[in-house]
């Protein structure tokens, strides 16, 4: 690794928002998807989460540009699966709807822990997902129409949350990411050709030293020189 592309994830680390995200609850479309994420990773949100309508959605490489390779997307069976792991995470849900208790949505505090809820495209969110919100909210609209897409409505709502984050000094480069996962992030982003091999090899990823270089024993060494050999007799 570089130490120009180390300095830029470290720099990136230090500004993840750990107490952000996004549920995407059935969000179909592969470009809305992407976009998401994308926007999700510009505002420094590590982790979103999401259910399905059909279980072989997955996030499109060449639509998120990327960003997928650096936020984690969470699957789950259910919207009450997702919702209870973001309660138990401290957050509060917050819901994309147009109903009579909905407030602005610049009207949230988004310093405090927060799960945005966004919901399917044609249907919006479900029933079972506004009982379980905390607060509808609405990006108001002075035009004919009455709601925008689901990517740019969440673009809206994550850069009020940064803006507001920024305010109180939450970007300030202090990295409030467990240890195990700042690793991990460093590891796979500065070592892709390790990262393979250890995932196919069933490795640990091995220590780093200050600069994100390989400071692994004899033995890891030992066993990526093995698993290289066998590689190319095969």
């Amino acid at each position: 690794m570089s130490p120009e592309r180390y300095a830029r994830i470290t720099q990136m680390l230090n500004h993840r928002q750990p107490e952000l995200t996004v549920c995407m609850e059935q969000v179909h479309k592969p470009h809305n998807l992407a976009a998401i994420v994308r926007t999700a990773d510009a505002v420094g949100v590590s982790d979103v989460h999401a259910t399905w309508s059909d279980k072989a959605m997955r996030v499109s490489g060449k639509s998120a540009t990327g960003s997928q390779n650096w936020v984690t997307v969470h699957s789950h069976d259910s919207i009450s699966d997702a919702i209870t792991v973001m309660r138990k995470q401290g957050m509060q849900i917050i819901a994309t709807n147009l109903s009579d208790s909905a407030i602005d949505f610049r009207e949230v505090d988004y310093t405090k822990p927060t799960a945005i809820l966004l919901g399917q495209e044609k249907t919006g969110i479900t029933d079972e997902a506004l009982a379980l919100a905390d607060q509808d909210v609405i990006i108001p609209m002075a035009g004919m129409c009455q709601s925008l897409n689901v990517s740019v409505a969440s673009a809206l709502i994550l850069y009020e949350a940064q803006r507001q984050r920024q305010l109180a000094n939450m970007y300030n480069g202090e990295c409030r990411l467990a240890a195990d996962e700042v690793h991990r992030i460093l590891f796979e982003g500065g070592h892709p050709i390790f990262t393979k091999l250890c995932k196919e090899k069933n490795l640990p990823y091995p220590p780093l030293d200050e600069m994100g270089q390989i400071n692994a024993d004899t033995d890891w060494w030992n066993a990526i020189r093995s698993s290289v050999k066998s590689d190319k007799n095969k």
